[in-house]
C-alpha cells in the first residue's frame, strides 16, 4: 500500500492529486506544521533523513522529492494513464522539461521572495529593522521581482498555443507546476496580466480528481 507522508499546505497535496488520476489505491499519514516556526514537525526525520514532505513508501521503497515521486508512481502505476506521453515524442521532450522546470527554475525565485518578505518581521534591535527592510526591498525590487516576472511571462507565453504545459493532452507535468503557479497566485502574480496561466489554474482546481485530493489531504492555503 502506497503511503503519502502529507504535510499540510505543502508540495505534498499534488501527490495525492497524481494518485487521485491514477486511481490508484493509497493512504495518507498527515502532519501539522510547529505554529511558531512553519516548519514540518520533527517526525517526519523518522520517515526520511530530511525530514520534509512530500515522501512516499510503498512497501519496501521510500521515495522523496516531487519530481522522482512522480516519475516513480507514473511508472509503476501510471503506464497506461496517458499522465506520461509515449517516448520519443515532442510531448515527452515537454514532459521531461517541465516535470524539472517546476522546482528547479520556478521555485527558487518564489521562495526567495517569501524568505526575504518575512526578513523584516524577524525579532531584531528596533533600530536593525530600518536597515534590513532596506536590503530586503532592494533585493526583491532589483533581483527576485525580475526573476519572477521573467518566468511568469514565459510560461504564459508557453501556453500560448496549447492547452497544457506538455500539449494537447493534461500530463502529470501540469500536476508537478501546479504548486509554483498557485504560490504565485496566492503572491497575486497572475490575474488580468497573464490571463493564460489564470486560467490553468482555475482548470486544475476544477478537476474533479483535484477536488477529490483535497478532501483527501486537508486544508490547503498557500501564503506567498
Amino acid at each position: 500500500m502506497i503511503t503519502v507522508h502529507h504535510l499540510e499546505n505543502s508540495r505534498s497535496q499534488r501527490i495525492l492529486w497524481l494518485l487521485e488520476e491514477l486511481g490508484a489505491q493509497y493512504r495518507v499519514k498527515r502532519y501539522q506544521r510547529d505554529p511558531e516556526t512553519g516548519l514540518a514537525p520533527q517526525s517526519l526525520h523518522k520517515v526520511h533523513p530530511l525530514g520534509k514532505s512530500p515522501v512516499v513508501t510503498d512497501g519496501d521503497d521510500t521515495v522523496a522529492e516531487s519530481g522522482a515521486i512522480i516519475e516513480y508512481l507514473v511508472g509503476r502505476y501510471g503506464a497506461d494513464s496517458g499522465l506520461r506521453p509515449a517516448e520519443g515524442t515532442p510531448e515527452r521532450l515537454r514532459y521531461t522539461y517541465w516535470l524539472h522546470y517546476a522546482e528547479g527554475s520556478a521555485m527558487p525565485p518564489l521562495l526567495l521572495s517569501l524568505v526575504f518578505r518575512k526578513m523584516p518581521e524577524a525579532p531584531m534591535p528596533f533600530f536593525v529593522r530600518p536597515v534590513v527592510k532596506g536590503i530586503a526591498a532592494k533585493v526583491q525590487s532589483s533581483f527576485i521581482r525580475p526573476q519572477l516576472e521573467l518566468h511568469l511571462d514565459f510560461m504564459e507565453g508557453e501556453l500560448a498555443g496549447r492547452p497544457w504545459f506538455a500539449g494537447e493532452s493534461f500530463t502529470a507535468a501540469d500536476i508537478q507546476l501546479s504548486f509554483p503557479l498557485e504560490a504565485a497566485g496566492a503572491a497575486g502574480l497572475l490575474g488580468a496580466a497573464r490571463p493564460r496561466l489564470e486560467d490553468f489554474v482555475a482548470r486544475i482546481a476544477a478537476r474533479p480528481a483535484y477536488q477529490r485530493a483535497l478532501k483527501k489531504g486537508g486544508p490547503y492555503s498557500l501564503k506567498f
